[in-house]
């Protein structure tokens, strides 16, 4: 077996490192700025990260720059869990959140684009750190080793190993023959989206601070709002929350795709087969959850505007149902996390439609978490060939993806993926529900945790959050994000004797 490149390792630490603390210093000029008083804990944090990061790759200089695909894999699950590490830090320095397991939990939820929290008065939290909170989903979002290949050029290291292990979905589409220029043309295309959705937000009525991180929290899919009550804040401003909805669905549109139509090239976009289940099933699921809100709101009566967040038809008005039915829709499906109303009271046959939304995720490329739209397309097709084969047991009849024929391993591998992503969803309920939680909040803490959705149901509802949940509890959840958001293989893999002992890395 070939040794394992410990300096490599090691040397990408302190890169990761060093990037981390430079985004610091920016959410601590912010801080500055809004003279919040948190910028000495901010800059604090940022420097000793910096300084871990520049030891690492000093003790690592000149050893050999060859990364293998079992490095590959080191990194990106140890890189999650540094970054959360020392992404905990302006937490703690500015006694935002004291406790190091909820500020550890704040921190790997924003970098897993989950969205989940535990602060209870969002809005008394100083703004340099509610932009650092930010800036985690928006690194994390496309994936802090994509951005990182898009540099590695500068050290003499290649990336498509790391790519490999960031992004292990069936989908293998590239912009340009090397994984560089791709990630680079990749971030492009993000940074420009946060920064025409910021723009969009402020014409819009948002402020700006609010407008920049909401960009952020969308375009990353995370879902960590500004405000205590999320976008229901802007209930009275539908136009916010329709701009919000658009990003959103462009966030969980693969982004391969979103560079095609930039490129004028619709039709590409257009005969994909993920990007039309994708969207057909946003609009239908629309269709029914504002027709049983409209409906419900009939009947109810509900006399005060102040149970909006709850009932959002109010007045019966179904611009009103069919405006949050598609936010929430859209929230779910792309595992974004943000509020206008607590969905969980729409009815238990609603409740029932968004807890199965959770297993969607929306297409592979995008910046969501989740199943992927694709695996369920192939799943889906797979099984009713099933049919065609057992009429025809010496038939040749090949799974067809946007008229390719798809190799048999990765079907395989997508069933497996299926079948893992089930198993560790019911591991994770049974653990929520031996913590003490109720059956609800057990299968929907699960669910939301491993799809890096944020909100769920019972006790950790949208009008909730997981500060009730018990420490042992947070870093469950805490893991099963991590699980979700590198797609399980990258992290379980570590756990198998076969990693450590193949000759085949």
């Amino acid at each position: 077996m070939k040794k394992l490149n410990i300096r490599i390792i090691f040397q990408m630490m302190g890169f990761l490192l060093i990037f981390n603390g430079l985004f610091m210093f920016i959410s601590g000029f912010i801080s500055v700025f809004y003279k919040d008083g948190a910028s000495k804990g901010i800059f604090f944090a940022g420097v000793i990260t910096i300084v871990v990061g520049l030891l690492f790759r000093f003790v690592t200089k000149g050893f050999k720059k060859e990364i293998q695909k079992r490095e590959g894999y080191i990194v990106v699950a140890l890189g999650w869990v540094l970054m959360s590490l020392s992404g905990s830090l302006p937490y703690l320095f500015t006694e935002s959140i004291p406790s190091f397991t909820n500020a550890f939990f704040e921190t790997i939820s924003g970098y897993t684009t989950t969205g989940a929290s535990i602060l209870d008065d969002i809005e008394s939290i100083p703004k340099g750190v509610l932009f650092w909170r930010s800036t985690t989903h928006w690194i994390g979002g496309m994936g802090i080793i994509v951005l990182t290949i898009a540099v590695l050029p500068l050290l003499g290291i290649g990336g498509m190993q790391l790519f490999a292990a960031e992004a292990p979905g069936p989908s293998a589409d590239k912009l340009h023959p090397r994984i560089t220029d791709t990630a680079k043309r990749l971030w492009y295309i993000y940074f420009g989206l946060t920064v025409a959705e910021t723009i969009f937000l402020k014409l819009a009525g948002m402020g700006l601070f609010d407008a920049a991180n909401h960009a952020m929290s969308t375009l990353s899919t995370g879902g960590f709002s500004t405000k205590n009550a999320s976008v229901a804040h802007w209930n009275d401003q539908p136009l916010i929350q329709y701009i919000i909805i658009v990003f959103m669905i462009l966030a969980g549109t693969n982004f391969v795709l979103s560079y095609f139509a930039f490129k004028g090239k619709i039709s590409k976009v257009l005969q994909d087969e993920e990007f039309k289940t994708y969207i057909l099933n946003i609009v239908g699921i629309t269709i029914i959850v504002a027709l049983v809100v409209y409906y419900k709101a009939h009947i109810s009566n509900i006399p005060t505007e102040t149970q909006l967040i709850a009932h959002p038809m109010v007045f019966g008005q179904f611009e009103s149902a069919l405006r949050h039915g598609l936010f929430q829709v859209a929230s779910v499906v792309t595992t974004t996390g943000f509020v206008t109303a607590d969905f969980t009271l729409w009815t238990p046959f609603l409740t029932t439609i968004f807890f199965f939304l959770m297993f969607f995720g929306a297409s592979a490329g995008s910046t969501a978490g989740g199943v992927k739209f694709v695996r369920h397309i192939i799943m889906i097709k797979n099984g009713f060939l099933e049919f065609k084969r057992s009429i025809h047991p010496n038939a040749i009849v090949p799974v067809r993806y946007n008229n390719k024929t798809v190799a048999q391993d990765i079907v395989f591998n997508i069933m497996a993926f299926f079948i893992l992503y089930l198993i560790v969803f019911a591991l994770g309920a049974l653990v929520f529900g031996t913590l003490g939680l109720d059956y609800m909040s057990a299968l929907g803490g699960s669910a939301s945790s491993l799809g890096n959705v944020g909100p769920a149901f019972g006790t950790l509802s949208p009008v909730n959050n997981y500060n009730s949940l018990p420490i042992a509890g947070k870093w469950w959840s805490a893991f099963l994000m991590l699980l979700g958001r590198l797609e399980l293989f990258t992290v379980l893999i570590l756990f198998t004797p076969y990693f450590w002992k193949s000759n085949k890395f």
